[in-house]
């Protein structure tokens, strides 16, 4: 009969552990997403600021212009 009990405990405890963690588990991918997204805004950043250091911003600012179609 303790047997019965303390693995009745045991299965408690793991599905309490189990949806604790999944709740983390969906906030560490959340957070994952977003480093990706401003990841990608800084990527862009950082081509166009090499691409002004090496044909000077006036070769950058007219690429700017034709994809943005200005």
């Amino acid at each position: 009969m303790h047997d019965i009990k303390m693995i009745t405990e045991t299965d408690a405890k793991l599905a309490t552990h189990e949806q604790v963690c999944s709740q983390r588990y969906e906030a560490i991918e959340k957070r994952l997403e977003e480093g990706s997204k401003r990841m990608s805004r800084i990527e862009t950043w950082l081509y166009i600021t090499l691409g002004a250091v090496l044909l000077g911003p006036g070769a950058v600012a007219d690429v700017v212009k034709k994809v943005i179609g200005l």
